[in-house]
């Protein structure tokens, strides 16, 4: 099957190159599943990329959680990454003004270098988003924000008026590649979806095949049952880098993102 006609509306829409991309991806590994790689060393992500890479169209970092990064190391990740066709999804939330934003994309991490993804808050407004994509651009790159309009953690304070409000200014920013939304909750997501319409994608943490509550406050949702509500990519962490199998964890929740898919 051709993206085109796997992801239907969504693929017409999509403004940013970055969301056909990741379509593509989708449709050729026939996985939703972004990996959220919480190792906290170079040698625990190269193995783990090694093992799931196959089975997963996008990998979620946390750059400045690596306790023994280095820029060459770094380097030989992002190749390994690009090896396995995954997009690399910084997980930074920025929440400054575009001016600084634009410049912690740069820095020691160089953030824009090598990510094709980045989160951000809205809270200071819309011009985090041209600081982010600004600093893609000075670097010949294309990248793609998504904006936080929901959360799946205990307490959070994203209330239904700040969501509407982010939905409302994300909706029409070329900038943005779409929002992150609460996969604990499909009844949320099925909201969110109407809101946001078909142009921009939604990226839900917050899923294991585990339902149930988590450490820290975590939440979790039914994988199935966030794409069928409108979410376009699980992002999935203890249930694949903390299962017994890894490798045979991927491949469920690809199988299972995909199905989803083609049910929805």
């Amino acid at each position: 099957m051709q993206p085109d006609e796997v992801w239907g509306e969504r693929w017409s829409s999509a403004t940013l190159p970055i969301a056909k991309r990741y379509m593509t991806v989708a449709t050729e590994k026939q996985s939703l599943v972004c990996l959220a790689a919480d190792r906290r060393t170079m040698g625990g992500l190269f193995e783990l990329i090694n093992e799931v890479g196959p089975f997963i169209a996008a990998l979620k970092t946390h750059v400045d959680l690596i306790e023994d990064w280095s820029p060459s190391e770094w380097a030989d990740f992002c190749a390994l990454a690009h090896h396995h066709n995954l997009l690399i999804f910084e997980d930074r939330k920025f929440a400054d003004i575009g001016k600084i934003s634009r410049s912690q994309m740069t820095g020691i991490y160089n953030i824009s270098a090598w990510s094709d993804i980045v989160t951000a808050h809205l809270i200071s407004g819309p011009d985090v988003v041209d600081g982010l994509q600004t600093a893609w651009k000075e670097v010949n790159r294309e990248g793609g924000v998504l904006l936080l309009a929901q959360m799946s953690s205990r307490g959070n304070l994203l209330n239904e008026n700040y969501t509407n409000t982010v939905v409302r200014l994300g909706a029409v920013h070329e900038g943005v590649l779409g929002f992150i939304g609460n996969g604990s909750k499909p009844d949320e997501l099925v909201e969110l979806r109407q809101k946001v319409g078909q142009q921009k994608m939604i990226w839900t943490p917050g899923v294991n095949r585990e339902v149930g509550d988590g450490e820290m406050g975590q939440r979790y949702g039914d994988p199935y049952d966030a794409v069928i509500a409108g979410s376009d990519c699980i992002i999935v962490g203890s249930g694949i880098h903390g299962a017994e199998h890894p490798k045979t964890a991927a491949q469920s929740y690809a199988q299972i993102s995909w199905n989803a898919l083609l049910s929805r």
